[in-house]
C-alpha cells in the first residue's frame, strides 16, 4: 500500500499529516501509525494528523501519538492541520474545524501565523509545587530553576507515570524569563519523550502562571523550537477566548510504501 503523506511542524513540534478524505488510511492499525511516526524506520514524527471531512464543519481532524493510539487533542498539530487545509484549498484565511475535543475557529495572519482557538478552561487545580489542568489533553505544570540543565526526560516520565496513573498527563516545566515571558520544556504522554514545543502544554502553562500571578494573560513562551503566544479573558474564574498562536511550517512531501 502506498501512502502519500505531508510533513509539518509548529515550533519543532512535527506531525506527519495525511489527507484522508476517502477514508482510505487504516485508523486501527496502530503499528502502522506507529512505524510512519518512526524517526529511523518510517517518516519520522511527534504525532500522525488525518484530514477527514465533516457534515458540521470544514473538516476533521483526527490525532494519533508516536505510540500508534489516537490521542487527545494537540495544539500545534490543530494549527498545522489548518495549514495543510489551505494548502489543499479547502479553506482560505478562517475556519471552523473539528477534533476530539470539540469545535475549534482558527485564523491565518498575512504573515503566516496561525491562531487557534481552544477549549475553555474552567478549572486549575493548585497545589504546593505544581497545577493540574486540561487545557484539551492533560497538564501538569510545575515552576523549576535552571530550566536549560533541567532533566526534563526523567523527572517527567516519573511524575507522568507515579502521579497520575495509567492514563498519565503531560509534564510541563516551566522558569519566568521576563514580564509576561516563560521558559517551557514539555514531556509528552505518548511520545515518551521530550518534544521541542507543545500547544496545549504551552496553553496549560500560560494560565497556570496566570493563576499563580506571575504573568499577565498575553503570554510569550521559548520553546526549544522557538516561540508561542498564549492569550485569554478571565470572566468569573473561567479562562475563556483561549488562543494559541504561532507558526505552521510545510517540511516536504512523499509516498512511503507501507
Amino acid at each position: 500500500m502506498k501512502i502519500h503523506f505531508y510533513k509539518y511542524h509548529g515550533t519543532g513540534n512535527d506531525f506527519v499529516v495525511i489527507d484522508n478524505r476517502d477514508l482510505t488510511f487504516p485508523k486501527k492499525d496502530t503499528k502502522l501509525v506507529k512505524k510512519l511516526c518512526d524517526r529511523r524506520f518510517g517518516i519520522g514524527g511527534d504525532g500522525l494528523i488525518l484530514l477527514e471531512n465533516d457534515k458540521i464543519s470544514d473538516f476533521k481532524m483526527l490525532y494519533f501519538n508516536a505510540d500508534g493510539n489516537q490521542g487527545s487533542m494537540c495544539g500545534n498539530g490543530g494549527r498545522c492541520i489548518v495549514a495543510f487545509a489551505k494548502q489543499l484549498g479547502i479553506i482560505d484565511c478562517e475556519t471552523t474545524f473539528r477534533a476530539v475535543d470539540g469545535e475549534h475557529v482558527a485564523r491565518i495572519s498575512a504573515d503566516g501565523t496561525i491562531s487557534l482557538k481552544m477549549i475553555d478552561v474552567d478549572h486549575v487545580q493548585i497545589s504546593d509545587n505544581h497545577a493540574f489542568l486540561n487545557t484539551g489533553s492533560p497538564h501538569h505544570v510545575e515552576l523549576v530553576t535552571d530550566l536549560r540543565n533541567y532533566d526534563v526526560v526523567g523527572k517527567g516520565r516519573s511524575i507522568r507515570n507515579s502521579m497520575y496513573g495509567e492514563a498519565g498527563s503531560n509534564v510541563n516545566f516551566i522558569e519566568v524569563q521576563g514580564k509576561d515571558v516563560l521558559d517551557l520544556r514539555t514531556y509528552e504522554r505518548g511520545v515518551e519523550d521530550e518534544t521541542f514545543a507543545c500547544g496545549t502544554g504551552a496553553t496549560a502553562a500560560a494560565i497556570a502562571m496566570h493563576v499563580r500571578g506571575l504573568v499577565g494573560s498575553n503570554v510569550e513562551l521559548n520553546v526549544k523550537g522557538g516561540r508561542l503566544s498564549v492569550s485569554f479573558d478571565e470572566v468569573n474564574g473561567k479562562f475563556v477566548d483561549v488562543f494559541l498562536s504561532g507558526p505552521a511550517t510545510f517540511v516536504f512531501k512523499g509516498e512511503i510504501e507501507c
